[in-house]
């Protein structure tokens, strides 16, 4: 009996070979570096610089040669590719840029968000920054300023959109508003100013 396990034991510790040695293949191809300029040149001169654009139509990117992975220069379009091509030229296309936290703002001299939107979201962290948690403040173009509960900071949102968005979302009511009364708040009784 002893022997009958030795054998067994024995027999799962032999490496099996397989029957066939090799059942996929590898393959690469090797380039030349010196042909990688020639190319990197010819696809230059499909992509239009920042300054070029005029139309949707030029956000249409040429894609990449057959055989090759696309960058985000070649395979982006729309806005996104708007954004790389200001970014290779030094422009920030969407103003990406914090927003002014050495002073405080007030009714007269609020601080300035701009908005391609309806609405613009900002975040307070109060004046001095960081002295509260982050209370998130909604602007619009019907109530364009908005004051911090907590420090009394005042946010105004500035509309740099087109007049005409064809991408609204006032669902064919033309103001831009949500057509409904807001509630009242102490500030209505007090001083209507502040809303």
């Amino acid at each position: 009996m002893f022997l009958q396990r030795s054998a067994v034991a024995a027999a799962r510790r032999v490496a099996v070979s397989p029957i066939i040695k090799r059942s996929f293949t590898i393959s690469f191809v090797r380039r030349d570096a010196g042909s990688t300029p020639s190319t990197s040149s010819s696809n230059d001169r499909n992509i239009k610089k920042f300054e070029e654009i005029k139309s949707e139509d030029d956000l249409i990117p040429p894609g990449g040669r057959a055989g090759t992975v696309p960058t985000d220069l070649e395979q982006a379009t729309g806005l996104e590719r708007l954004e790389i091509l200001g970014k290779m030229q030094g422009v920030d296309v969407f103003d990406m840029k914090p927003l002014d936290a050495s002073r405080k703002g007030t009714l007269d001299n609020p601080i300035v968000v701009k908005s391609f939107g309806d609405e613009q979201y900002a975040g307070c962290t109060g004046y001095p920054a960081d002295s509260h948690n982050t209370i998130w403040l909604t602007m619009s173009r019907d109530r364009p300023i908005e004051r911090c509960p907590e420090c009394g900071n005042v946010l105004k949102m500035e509309y740099v959109g087109p007049e005409d968005d064809p991408h609204s979302h006032d669902h064919g009511h033309g103001d831009g508003s949500h057509n409904y009364e807001e509630p009242k708040t102490f500030a209505d009784f007090v001083r209507p100013e502040y809303r």
